[in-house]
C-alpha cells in the first residue's frame, strides 16, 4: 500500500493528506518572485530527500534503458546550457536540493514527456457552465507518492495552479483562475528513442516540451482565446492533444497538435447538441485501437448522464469508470475556470468502478 510505503519513508505530512477520505495530494506554494534555483525548496517540507532520489531513479530506469542512460548523461549535461530560463535555474536548484546530478534531473523531466496515457473531458451544462476533467495515467506506480498540487504565486497571489510530480518543472494539468483550464494528453505512442530525439529538438531547435508550453500558457495567456492560440501555434517537440476550457458558454476545445502547428481544432458545439468532447490518446476522427475502450465508455456515460445533470461530481463519476480509470491512473482532476476554488485532484488507489 502507498500509505504504508510513505509511513516507512517517514513522509508524515504526505501520509496525513493521503489518509483523508479523498486522497488529496499535498499543496505547495511556489513563489515565482523567488530565484528559480531556490523556489522549489518547499518540496523538502513534504518529501524526504532520499525518497526523491530513489523515486526519480525508478522513473528513469523504467523509461530509459540503463545503457542508454549512462551513454547519454554526459551529452545531456553538455546540452544543459541550452535549457531556457526559468527551467534551467529550477532544474539546477532541484539537483542541488535532491543531491543528484543536473543531467539526471533533465532526463527525469523528459522521462515524464512520454508514456502519459490520459483521458480528458470538457463539457458544458445547460446553463453554459464549462467543466473540465482529466485522468492522468502513467505506468510508474511510484508517481502516486510524488503527486502534488502547486499554487504558483506572484506578489503573494495565485497566478496559476496545477497538479504535477515532485521534481518536475512542467505541467500536464492546470488552471488560470477565472480565465481557462488546460490538460495535455499524449498523442499516439512514444518510444524512448523518439524521446531522445525530443531532447535534442528541444535544446538545439528551440522547441518547447509540451508540458512547458502548458505552464507558459497558464502564466502568460490573457484568456481562453489567447490560450488556444498559443497552444495551437507555438512549435513543440512532439505531437500532443491540448484540451482547454474557458469561462463562457462554448469555450471548450480539443487541439490536436503536430510539432509545428495544429492538425485539428475540435470545439464544443452545444447549440447542435455536442455539449462534450472526450479525448484519450488517439485522433478523435479515427477509431481507437480495438483494445482501448476508454473513449467508448466515457461517451456512453456522458450521454447517460445528460447535459442537465453534468457537473463536477458527475464528471468525476464518469472519470472513475473502468477502463477510463484503470490500474495505471495516477490522479483525477476536476476543475472549472469560472469557479477556481473547486479545483480538485485526487490520487487514485485502484478504486475504479465498473460501468452499470
Amino acid at each position: 500500500m502507498v500509505q504504508c510505503a510513505l509511513l516507512l519513508l517517514g513522509l508524515v505530512p504526505v501520509l496525513a493528506v493521503l489518509c483523508g477520505a479523498e486522497l488529496a495530494p499535498p499543496t505547495l506554494n511556489i513563489s515565482l518572485d523567488a530565484d528559480p534555483e531556490v523556489r522549489w525548496k518547499p518540496l523538502l517540507t513534504v518529501f524526504d530527500k532520499d525518497f526523491l532520489q530513489e523515486a526519480g531513479a525508478q522513473v528513469i530506469d523504467s523509461t530509459v534503458p540503463k545503457w542508454v542512460h549512462h551513454a547519454i548523461a554526459p551529452v545531456v549535461l553538455a546540452l544543459e546550457k541550452y535549457v531556457p530560463q526559468p527551467y534551467a535555474g529550477e532544474i539546477r536548484g532541484m539537483a542541488s536540493l535532491f543531491g543528484g546530478s543536473i543531467a539526471d534531473v533533465i532526463i527525469l523531466n523528459f522521462a515524464y514527456e512520454i508514456s502519459a496515457f490520459c483521458t480528458s473531458i470538457v463539457a458544458q451544462d445547460k446553463s453554459g457552465n464549462v467543466f473540465h476533467g482529466r485522468n492522468l495515467d502513467y505506468p510508474h506506480p511510484v508517481l502516486r507518492n510524488l503527486t502534488i498540487n502547486v499554487d504558483f504565486l506572484k506578489n503573494g497571489e495565485v497566478q496559476y495552479q496545477g497538479t504535477s510530480f515532485a521534481g518536475y518543472v512542467g505541467l500536464w494539468t492546470g488552471q488560470s483562475p477565472n480565465k481557462f483550464t488546460v490538460s495535455g494528453d499524449e498523442r499516439g505512442t512514444k518510444r524512448w528513442y523518439n524521446w531522445w530525439k525530443n531532447i535534442v529538438s528541444a535544446f538545439l531547435l528551440g522547441r518547447s516540451p509540451v508540458s512547458w508550453l502548458v505552464r507558459e500558457t497558464l502564466e502568460g495567456a490573457e484568456d481562453f482565446q489567447d490560450a488556444v492560440m498559443r497552444l495551437s501555434k507555438i512549435p513543440i517537440i512532439t505531437g500532443v492533444y491540448y484540451i482547454v476550457g474557458g469561462v463562457r458558454p462554448g469555450e471548450g476545445v480539443v487541439i490536436t497538435r503536430d510539432r509545428k502547428g495544429p492538425a485539428d481544432i475540435w470545439p464544443l458545439d452545444p447549440i447542435n447538441g455536442r455539449w462534450f468532447r472526450v479525448e484519450t490518446n488517439f485522433d478523435h476522427w479515427l477509431p481507437p485501437p480495438a483494445r482501448d475502450h476508454r473513449r467508448e465508455v466515457a461517451n456512453k456515460a456522458l450521454n447517460a448522464t445528460g447535459q442537465d445533470q453534468i457537473n463536477l461530481e458527475t464528471l468525476y463519476q464518469v472519470l472513475s469508470l473502468s477502463p477510463v480509470c484503470n490500474g495505471i491512473t495516477i490522479y483525477t482532476t476536476t476543475m472549472s475556470a469560472a469557479h477556481p476554488d473547486v479545483y480538485r485532484s485526487l490520487i487514485r488507489q485502484e478504486n475504479c468502478r465498473k460501468m452499470d
